[in-house]
């Protein structure tokens, strides 16, 4: 049965994750279309910079669920939470480093990704 809710969580935290990724993908497009290539590379940029520490998380915090694994399921949430703040660090640096990047297209992607996560509960049908 805890296996079961725990694929039931992970499923939905991809879907988020998923939405969250095509939102991104359209704004790069957007960006791209718009204002060029330096400007979608950095709107790619920032979505992924708000997406992969989710899909990160996501993977962490969903590998354990049940009332017999209660002390797992809280380390595994304070560890994923833990890895994806690290990880959105490390890659803001690696971009600001390593790519000429606009940061208006970074900024407003990163943005409207945790948007997306943020409204989850408005469009996702509670069962």
């Amino acid at each position: 049965m805890s296996k079961v809710l725990a694929r039931r969580g992970r499923w939905s935290a991809y879907k988020l994750v998923l939405i969250q990724a095509a939102v991104a993908g359209s704004v790069s497009v957007f960006f791209f279309a718009l204002w060029g290539a330096q400007y979608g590379l950095s709107a790619l940029a920032g979505g992924a910079i708000a997406v992969l520490p989710n899909f990160v998380f996501a993977t962490l915090a969903f590998s354990h669920t049940g009332a017999s694994s209660a002390a797992k399921v809280v380390k595994t949430f304070y560890w994923g939470e833990a890895v994806k703040m690290l990880l959105t660090i490390a890659m803001f640096s690696l971009v600001f480093i390593n790519i000429e990047v606009g940061f208006m297209p970074l900024f407003v992607c990163y943005t409207l990704a945790l948007v997306v996560h943020w409204t989850a509960p408005l469009y996702f049908k509670q069962s």
